[in-house]
């Protein structure tokens, strides 16, 4: 069988790029469940500690690194005559099975904390801490080949309107999801006996992974033709993943404005993502929200993330530049998360639909001139280097984002408690949302350090000598 060299692939056309970013848009959907449903029934219907929903749920994120050995996995080994698709579907089939048995591991750690019974409710915690952890691999083995089976059949010319679509239908994945969560639980409306919500949970679950393995195989099938792989550049030709793990951190650490890029990338996503184990509990608790309702707020986030996403790419950065389209972004989000905070005084539904549409709006402008920036900041020599970093900040940051956000939580309110404070809802979601804007700050203060210009010439004679040293 002769072996297609990629890059050489046909290529890949709008509808099979539509059709590829149908697996992304089945992530999308996955994420609004776990981040956002689960999270709500953890915290306000099963009263988890908050530090426990994030530092479970983070344990996906913690796994991140795994990437790189998939993907090496990927390259050298395939499977029946395939190097990316048998990799997807088997990823995809564990994560949905894994999927499907959180809802009565979440349910059984729910009713060891009730009855306080060790050590049982430790190995509860631990085994749901696990099962997450599983989650993250298995989303780590199907997404690595996916992304690589991207790069394969696209060339470096179509590759950017490729990626823009596929990301862009990823949001539109966590929008149907949200829709799909509204639509499917509104019979759980006032509903909070553990006994009448698992069930309908697992069946909602199921649902969703037939269709999740359903639409992956739907969106793969044929696209990859057989032996295709990665070049091997052998050869003189110099390639950056022969660069050790040691020469990359120094590659890494010789630049101050990799450092300051990289701490950008952290503070970015952590104002993004650290009111995530929250979010659902606060329309629940300080607006009164039903599960289907609170679901709509992903939905609302989701669509304003979409039309920031789009409107940054086709207007905002080709007329003011990307730094300070990434300026305007961190601005509008400081300012959306002050809304945040403030619309649980007024406690209006329509307020908090309002705000999180604003947000994710902010969200998307951000995200768009964050990503051309990565892009920017990417030397061709090193670029699987300097991706794996910015890779790496970006898993960091969500993994922190979920248990600094769940232990925010559980810190105000035990201050309430030891300082006999007035018992307050409002006030724990408040000083989450308020770090969260503090964040922001300081992302957009690091990102007045960024120059692009010392950026190249820093990092191109880092380059140099780690090169230097290997060759000599």
């Amino acid at each position: 069988m002769s072996v297609v060299p990629a890059g050489q692939c046909p290529s890949l056309g709008l509808a099979n790029t539509l059709r590829l970013g149908l697996f992304q848009g089945c992530l999308g959907c996955l994420a609004v469940v776990f981040a956002g449903l689960l999270n709500r029934v953890m915290l306000s219907e099963l009263a988890f500690p908050g530090l426990l929903v994030g530092g479970a749920l983070a344990f996906e994120q913690f796994v991140a690194p795994s990437r790189v050995l998939f993907g090496q996995i990927s390259d050298a080994h395939p499977l029946v005559g395939r190097h990316r698709t048998p990799y997807i579907w088997l990823g995809t089939a564990l994560f949905c099975g894994l999927a499907l048995l959180s809802i009565p591991m979440i349910f059984h750690v729910g009713r060891l904390l009730d009855s306080a019974s060790q050590p049982e409710l430790g190995l509860g915690i631990a085994g749901l801490c696990g099962l997450f952890a599983l989650y993250g691999l298995a989303i780590s083995l199907a997404t690595t080949p996916y992304l690589a089976l991207v790069i394969d059949r696209t060339s470096e010319a179509e590759r950017p309107r490729a990626v823009g679509i596929i990301w862009c239908l990823l949001t539109v994945g966590i929008v149907i999801g949200a829709i799909a969560i509204s639509l499917n639980l509104r019979s759980l409306d006032g509903i909070t006996d553990p006994a009448q919500l698992e069930p309908v949970l697992l069946g909602f679950m199921a649902k969703v992974v037939a269709v999740v393995m359903a639409l992956t195989v739907v969106a793969t099938l044929g696209l990859e033709p057989g032996g295709v792989r990665a070049p091997s550049g052998s050869g003189s030709e110099r390639r950056d993943d022969a660069i050790t793990l040691a020469q990359a951190w120094t590659l890494i650490t010789s630049s101050r404005q990799v450092l300051v890029f990289f701490s950008f990338l952290v503070l970015f996503t952590l104002a993004l993502f650290l009111q995530d184990p929250i979010l659902e509990s606060y329309g629940a608790d300080v607006f009164g929200m039903a599960i289907a309702a609170t679901a709509s707020l992903n939905a609302i986030w989701g669509m304003g993330t979409l039309v920031g996403l789009l409107a940054a790419g086709l207007w905002i950065v080709p007329r003011i530049g990307k730094l300070a389209t990434a300026r305007l972004g961190c601005q509008l989000i400081l300012a959306s998360l002050l809304l945040l905070a403030l619309a649980g005084l007024v406690g209006q539904v329509a307020v908090l639909q309002v705000v999180m549409l604003l947000f994710g709006l902010a969200a998307g402008i951000g995200t768009n001139s964050a990503l051309v920036l990565m892009l920017d900041l990417t030397l061709p020599e090193a670029a699987g280097t300097f991706v794996g970093v910015w890779g790496l900040a970006q898993a960091l940051s969500r993994a922190l984002g979920k248990v600094v956000g769940g232990g925010l939580f559980d810190l105000a309110r035990t201050l309430q408690q030891v300082l006999e404070l007035p018992s307050s809802t409002y006030a724990p979601y408040a000083l989450v949302f308020s770090v969260e804007a503090a964040v922001a700050f300081a992302a957009l203060v690091l990102l007045s350090r960024v120059n692009l210009r010392q950026f190249r010439e820093d990092t191109g004679r880092s380059l140099s000598k780690v090169l230097a040293l290997e060759l000599g």
